[in-house]
């Protein structure tokens, strides 16, 4: 027989195995069951943890940042700015340094002065090219050295014009509710170095992984098992940490709060649901995508009471820098903070920032993002940060903002949409505001430390505004915003002291007129000697600041030098309820003064901010301005504009002026004549204050077109020991002398009703040619002394 062939076995394709025995069975069905659920588990939260990287991803993309702009950015011939400065207001703006301005947007340094090209205004994308006036150092002398650094021309368009206006600089943009500082900007707006960067120290293979790293995941995981960490080393991608910041973030924070952060467990689990929501990410975005998500919300610190939030804002607050012209250095030290805000930040430790700037440096040049010569260089360069950056955002303005929003614009945050406030800050004012608070607070400092009186630091605010209209122009609520947040310009209530005797003499005119009598007037003399008061059974022995007294003293006099005693009896003549009442016409403040003798020195409580819409009335004819720093609210597509409205008239516009004319007196010769030798030379009007004790040191003084008040003291009410002239009068007359150079000199208008003629000072009556000392006096007509002096007629 033939031998038997085996058999052939022709395979259709595979065929599942099925094992021969019982258990062998039974665990195949397990593994089948537990991969069938696996499966069924991965795809369910795959789906759900998709529809929440959409949602969240669109939301992320229709979120919406309130913006807060000040009014646009104005350059006129003759502006006291330096180059400087002008190159810092072009960084407020986003305007990106080029070595030569060719589309809107840019700027360029040149010899001769700043190139630049505006995005809006009448010279929109033209070139504009302003000229600074310079003088070397050794030819400039004090009254030279005022025309440094002035704006000498302003050429657009090959001719000369008086003023440019550029784009409204962005003051903040916030989540108030969180306190976070963010300014969102496209990816194409963010330099190529900060991108690389951010890259080389965080995510070096970002471009070519799938969301997560597997070299970074090896490397990981060996460290985490060589090592006794309580939780794992993670080496996040920057799509993972996305994730975190994006989708974990409540997680996170509940783990936090529950204490469960660094167990071990819960590390892990956090971290493989890290991952697989990054790898899902990037099946829901491009790469560009997430890192522009990533560059506008990595957390970078704190400064003050908010978060920062994003490269463009850290750019801002640590170098006082649009993004885009950051330099190489700067780009790797912001990098470098990301991985630990506290440690590694500029203002807490500049040298471990420093080292850390030049390890993202290192990892540049390992990466190939740039050269290692390249890379040397830019770590021998300083850490030079902006210490005052967020004070220069005008944060005290943004906080009072948000109660003028609510209470003028109800309901306009709930709304959906682009929400835009365009305020009335002027953001050179606001600067010149900071550095004179700042400098005049130096001064303060050394004169205390030589009296030995050191109960900690003096504080300052200063209010500026067009007393025309009631618009805050600039506003320092304080030393310094990072230190303290308490605004003291809107909520430090403090006696007004001796600010407040212009309105002992307006109440006097007032009375005048209403009964045509012509006893009181600005020349009208009064004994100024020590005189004491009897009250609801009290006595009352006031005494002049300086403990010295002038006798017989005409009204001017007596406001110009601020003399207690001569002012209060003209108190008295005209009635401590008549003054009251005067008072309670303003509508300011809470607590209306009551009808006592000390009403004449301002022993009642108010804020700068309130003292400033009273001082409105002398500015413009008796009428009070509510103040407001609200120009206009674009909520999506509708534009709601700030309506202007006038207060109270409290006086005629005849009375008003006399009083005015007056306080002309006190910067002239009187208490504020200081501000005339350290060289403010236009036409004004002002009054010191000090308190009590020496408690408080005020002063107010305007132009017709602005008007600033400046208070100093210190926050637990302890007396200061130095006058209104010691401590505000500098302040104010170095901000006003920035703040209106190239400014012509503007004369307050004289209304009907008031004549002038040629007084005799000591005496009050009609000037003869042989009178020493004559004033230009002002009355309401048929007021007119009508007596000739007789001191010095021989």
């Amino acid at each position: 027989m033939p031998k038997a062939q085996p058999r052939r076995t022709i395979r259709r394709g595979l065929r599942l195995r099925i094992p021969a025995s019982r258990w062998q069975r039974a665990l195949f069905g397990i593994t089948a069951a537990l991969a069938l659920v696996g499966c069924t588990l991965l795809g369910y939260y795959y789906v759900q943890f998709s529809r929440i990287i959409d949602a969240r991803l669109h939301a992320e993309s229709d979120r919406v940042i309130p913006r807060v702009f000040a009014r646009p950015l104005a350059l006129r011939t003759g502006q006291g700015l330096t180059e400087n400065e002008l190159v810092a207001r072009l960084n407020d703006v986003g305007y990106t340094e080029k070595s030569r301005a060719e589309r809107p947007g840019e700027f360029a340094l040149e010899r001769d002065g700043v190139v630049l090209i505006p995005r809006g205004g009448d010279h929109a994308g033209k070139p504009v090219r302003i000229a600074f006036a310079k003088l070397p150092v050794a030819q400039a002398s004090p009254r030279a050295a005022a025309a440094t650094g002035r704006i000498q021309g302003v050429i657009a368009g090959g001719q000369v014009v008086d003023e440019v206006t550029l784009d409204p600089p962005m003051l903040a943009g916030l989540v108030t509710a969180t306190r976070e500082k963010r300014r969102r900007v496209p990816i194409a707006s963010i330099p190529e170095r900060m991108r690389h960067a951010v890259m080389a120290i965080e995510d070096r293979r970002f471009y070519g992984h799938p969301g997560i790293d597997p070299i970074s995941v090896v490397g990981a995981v060996i460290t985490n098992l060589r090592s006794d960490r309580r939780y794992p080393v993670g080496r996040s991608t920057v799509t993972q940490q996305l994730s975190r910041m994006f989708f974990l973030s409540a997680e996170f924070n509940a783990e936090l709060q529950s204490g469960t952060r660094g167990r071990s467990w819960e590390s892990y689990r956090r971290k493989a649901l890290e991952a697989f929501m990054a790898v899902i990410l990037e099946t829901k975005a491009t790469k560009d995508e997430i890192l522009e998500h990533y560059l506008n919300d990595v957390y970078l610190g704190n400064r003050g009471s908010f978060a920062l939030h994003g490269v463009a804002e850290a750019s801002r607050i640590f170098f006082g820098k649009d993004v885009s012209n950051i330099s190489l250095s700067e780009a790797a030290l912001i990098a470098g903070v990301i991985q630990n805000p506290y440690q590694h930040s500029p203002f807490v430790n500049a040298e471990r920032s420093k080292e850390r700037r030049n390890v993202v440096l290192s990892s540049m040049a390992e990466a190939d993002f740039i050269t290692r010569a390249v890379a040397e260089r830019a770590s021998n360069d300083p850490i030079a940060v902006v210490t005052r950056a967020v004070d220069n955002e005008a944060p005290y303005f943004v906080d009072y903002l948000g109660e003028e929003l609510q209470a003028d614009f109800p309901g306009v945050t709930q709304r959906a949409g682009a929400l835009d406030i365009y305020t009335t800050l002027d953001l050179n004012l606001q600067r010149y505001a900071q550095d004179s608070v700042r400098d005049g607070l130096a001064k303060v400092d050394l004169a205390l430390s030589k009296r030995r009186i050191k109960p900690g630091p003096a504080q300052a605010s200063l209010v500026a505004i067009d007393p025309r209209s009631g618009e805050i122009l600039a506003l320092v609520g304080g030393r310094f915003y990072n230190q303290s947040q308490f605004n003291r310009a809107t909520g430090a209530r403090r006696q007004p002291g001796s600010t407040f005797k212009p309105f002992v003499y307006l109440a006097a005119f007032e009375r005048a007129a209403e009964e045509g009598r012509s006893d009181l007037t600005p020349a009208t003399m009064v004994w100024d000697e020590p005189t004491t008061w009897n009250y609801d059974a009290q006595a009352w022995t006031p005494r002049n600041y300086d403990g010295e007294y002038d006798g017989q003293i005409s009204l001017r006099r007596a406001l110009a030098l601020s003399r207690n005693i001569a002012t209060i009896k003209i108190a008295e003549q005209v009635g401590f309820e008549q003054i009251a009442n005067l008072w309670k016409k303003t509508k300011v403040g809470k607590a209306p003064p009551q009808g006592y003798p000390s009403i004449a020195l301002g022993v009642f409580e108010l804020t700068p901010m309130e003292l400033a819409s009273a001082y409105t009335a002398f500015a413009t004819g008796g009428v009070i301005k509510p103040l407001h720093g609200i120009a206009r609210v674009l909520s999506g597509e509708d534009s709601v504009a700030s309506v202007s409205v006038d207060g109270p008239r409290i006086a005629r516009e005849s009375t008003t002026f006399l009083v005015t004319h007056m306080m002309r007196s006190v910067l002239n010769e009187g208490t504020g004549a200081g501000a005339r030798g350290a060289g403010f030379a236009l036409d004004a009007a002002g009054k010191s204050g000090t308190t009590n004790d020496l408690r408080d040191a005020w002063f107010v003084g305007f132009t017709p077109e602005l008007l600033a008040v400046v208070w100093v003291g210190f926050d637990d009410n302890t007396p200061l020991g130095l006058s209104g002239s010691q401590a505000a009068l500098p302040i104010w007359t170095e901000f006003m002398k920035k703040a209106l150079a190239g400014h012509g000199n503007v004369a307050f208008d004289t209304p009907e009703g008031v004549s002038f003629i040629e007084i005799d000072r000591d005496t009050g009556r009609l000037a003869l040619p042989t009178c020493p000392r004559v004033t230009n006096e002002a009355f309401l007509t048929g007021t007119e002394p009508l007596e000739i002096c007789d001191l010095h007629r021989w």
